[in-house]
């Protein structure tokens, strides 16, 4: 050990293999002088003491702040982890389903059949029938509607009348329906079909699943029966010999006579656990773990008027007897299959809290007076019951009559969508207030007024925000609640996305500007109860929103970058939210948060770092993790990476993951192959650098040229590699940082004020 006196002229010289010390304070005093004065600091302080010694006490503090360790002076920015700790709310990110862009009907409703109760054309006859068309000449066969139907909600039946005999085409004349853009036939599944018939004399129909021109036969059954004079329940299974993702369902026959059909189902028999919801569409709303599900809309509970509004009512009990609606805001009529079971239903099947929107005498043109509003009141206090009720109580019986006697866990209701500014919203929602206050005390009921700036002038426990705006905007929003008062109801962000020319159909630039958003809604999850991004669904064929989370048709789905970006935040609700203190040259294009999570599987604790790099610069970053024992950390961790070559990329069916999805695809380990590490000895494998496969410890990892794929250490990893790591952060990027931590429980000292959180997780 030599100790040599530094001067301001002293030359320092770096010997090989020699630690070299320089003192941190003395250096940014020297460092600071020169610059500023061209003059030696000795000149300075000998001349103007005063202004050295008001200098010397500037730059003593400055060392303070940053404890002489890591600074903005040799990095691009510095990401401070430590201090109070607190807990985050379980509910804290969800999603929203509304019925918009046919996410349900068509979507994730498995419903084969559209208009199954050709009841779409109204309740009166002649009516249209789309999408059902004829098979055959017009001179062959006849099809008109009328009001016979056996279902008093559904009037409307379908009259089909064969005028050919023997002459009849082979393999006879009928109706076919193509379902939602086509239906998704597999080879070797099976199909549930109901329908219900009728006829004077005996019938032989004869029922197909076919390809889109009707020549290739998919799976076929038959209808024989020598007596339908009354309406008539056929229940069959179809089981596909072919596959085809553009197939359609005929009803056929080739003697003459008449016939009748009503209510036309088919479904997949391999639903999820049988409920009726579609499997891929259903496990990729699974796996971003949503703590709720907010439902049913959105715009599609208002109505643009109340005639059509989602009336929860007519859509419960047998699906043959619900009248269906036309949703006159998004412009599609719904058969309503999925109704107010399925929706609580689907949340407890997700595991998710339920909240439940429903219709509070406003639609998009009219308010229904206060004087005459109790009625509305009654229809929510009603379907309350259906949820909560018992049994034996009158709406609880309904549900028990479906299949569940037991209540459904229902605790959030909203009253009202963006209804605020509306005549009568404040006005009426104080006796829907009041009456579920009264009869339901531990249901917490959801203002449609915002509650971030001004304090609201009636009761609610939460209150809704909704922000939909460019990337920049909602990038920058990130610090919203950051001044909003911690006392009175909580925020519920139900409704968040970039849209317009920054979203297109789903880029990631959109998806980062959010993540920025989301972080900050972690930071403020003080007073941020709930978030969810919207809208959840798109079927490619009804884009009437856009950009969405999931895109789907008829056969496939994939997710937008929005979708996996939503994936770095699924680990938060619950978690436990470290004081992260976020130090840069270009602040203003950084976000980052930091939470201790557990794994639900190892049951293990993990901190957890994410950082969104907004601009287009690399930015190298040193994250400190300041105040926590070192021996917590494990020795390893893993990268998670979502960016693209170009900000406006978007995925697609063609190239669903060009936007990388993020699974873990760096190894934080020196033993790692040189070539792909860079200088602080982390893998980075991003944008198109691997193709095909490498071999690594007689191991092979696959890449996929396009992003990350999964990447598994297979020696040593890095020592300490969890307390200061050094990382480059990709322009126009989200990275998260996961770091084993080996104790069951987490304390880290906050060194500003001594004080100490214990989180047992």
């Amino acid at each position: 050990y030599i100790h040599t006196p530094l001067h301001s002229t002293t030359t320092t010289t770096l010997l090989p293999h020699y630690l070299t010390f320089i003192p941190l304070c003395k250096l940014l005093f020297y460092s600071a002088c020169i610059p500023a004065t061209g003059v030696s600091c000795e000149r300075l302080m000998g001349t103007r003491s005063d202004h050295a010694a008001l200098m010397l006490a500037l730059l003593i503090g400055f060392c303070v702040v940053f404890r002489c360790s890591a600074t903005l002076w040799d990095t691009n920015a510095l990401l401070v982890v430590n201090g109070s700790i607190r807990k985050m709310p379980e509910t804290l990110f969800g999603v929203f389903f509304e019925e918009i862009n046919h996410a349900g009907a068509g979507g994730l409703w498995a419903e084969l059949v559209s208009n199954r109760g050709f009841e779409s054309g109204g309740h009166h006859s002649p009516a249209i029938i789309d999408p059902w068309s004829i098979i055959g000449d017009d001179s062959l066969i006849k099809v008109s509607t009328e009001a016979s139907s056996c279902f008093k909600k559904n009037p409307i039946a379908l009259r089909m009348e064969v005028v050919c005999d023997d002459d009849c085409p082979v393999g006879g004349v009928g109706i076919y329906n193509p379902g939602y853009w086509g239906m998704n036939i597999e080879n070797g599944k099976t199909y549930n079909l109901v329908l219900y018939i009728r006829s004077m004399g005996s019938v032989n129909v004869s029922v197909s699943l076919t390809d889109s021109t009707g020549m290739q036969p998919l799976a076929t059954t038959n209808i024989i029966k020598n007596d339908v004079s009354n309406w008539t329940k056929i229940v069959a299974k179809l089981e596909a010999k072919g596959s085809n993702s553009n197939a359609r369902l005929e009803l056929k026959a080739d003697k003459k006579g008449v016939i009748w059909f009503d209510q036309v189902s088919l479904m997949p028999s391999d639903t999820y656990k049988g409920h009726g919801f579609r499997n891929d569409l259903f496990k990729m709303v699974a796996n971003m773990k949503p703590a709720f599900i907010r439902f049913p809309g959105g715009c599609f509970v208002e109505g643009e008027y109340l005639r059509n509004a989602f009336r929860w009512k007519e859509t419960v009990g047998p699906w043959e007897e619900r009248p269906g609606h036309f949703g006159d805001v998004w412009f599609y009529w719904t058969d309503d299959g999925l109704g107010h079971y399925e929706f609580f239903q689907l949340a407890e099947d997700l595991g998710a809290a339920p909240i439940w929107v429903f219709n509070n005498g406003i639609s998009h043109q009219e308010s229904v007076d206060p004087s005459i509003i109790m009625p509305f009141v009654q229809e929510a206090l009603d379907g309350i019951e259906f949820a909560r009720g018992g049994p034996n109580s009158t709406w609880g019986s309904v549900r028990a009559a479906m299949g569940h006697p037991e209540p459904f866990d229902l605790k959030y209701v909203a009253i009202g969508n963006e209804d605020c500014g509306k005549k009568y919203y404040r006005e009426n929602y104080l006796k829907f207030y009041t009456a579920i206050r009264k009869a339901y005390p531990d249901i917490k009921m959801i203002s449609n007024c915002d509650g971030s700036r001004v304090k609201l002038d009636h009761p609610a426990d939460m209150y809704d925000f909704h922000i939909y705006s460019d990337a920049k905007t909602v990038f920058s929003m990130a610090n919203t609640f950051d001044r909003t008062s911690r006392v009175g109801p909580k925020a519920f962000v139900s409704e968040y996305a970039v849209t317009g020319d920054d979203a297109g159909l789903g880029s990631l630039l959109a998806s980062l500007a959010e993540a920025g958003f989301l972080i900050g809604l972690e930071k403020n999850s003080d007073i941020v109860e709930m978030a969810s991004y919207a809208p959840l669904f798109v079927n490619t064929n009804d884009k009437r929103w856009k950009p969405d989370a999931i895109v789907f048709d008829s056969s496939q789905s994939y997710g937008t970058p929005s979708y996996w970006m939503q994936h770095f935040f699924k680990e938060s609700n619950g978690a436990t939210l470290l004081n992260s203190t976020l130090q840069a040259n270009t602040s203003n294009t950084l976000e980052a948060s930091a939470i201790v999570f557990q794994d639900p599987v190892s049951k293990k604790n993990n901190l957890r770092i994410k950082v969104v790099n907004f601009g287009s610069s690399t930015v190298s970053l040193k994250i400190l993790i300041d105040g926590l024992d070192p021996n917590l950390l494990d020795n390893s961790g893993t990268k998670t990476v979502l960016t693209s070559a170009n900000v406006k990329d978007e995925n697609s069916f063609a190239n669903p993951k060009k936007v990388p999805y993020p699974l873990a695809c760096v190894c934080l380990s020196v033993s790692c192959p040189k070539r792909y590490q860079n200088s602080n000895g982390v893998w980075v494998i991003m944008g198109k650098l691997l193709y095909g496969s490498v071999e690594f410890s007689s191991q092979s990892i696959l890449m996929n040229g396009i992003g990350c794929m999964q990447i598994v250490p297979v020696t040593s990893l890095v020592e300490k590699a969890g307390r200061n790591i050094d990382v480059v952060l990709l322009p126009h990027s989200l990275t998260c940082f996961d770091v084993l931590m080996k104790s069951g429980s987490v304390e880290i000292t906050s060194t500003a004020d001594d004080t100490s959180y214990v989180s047992s997780m």
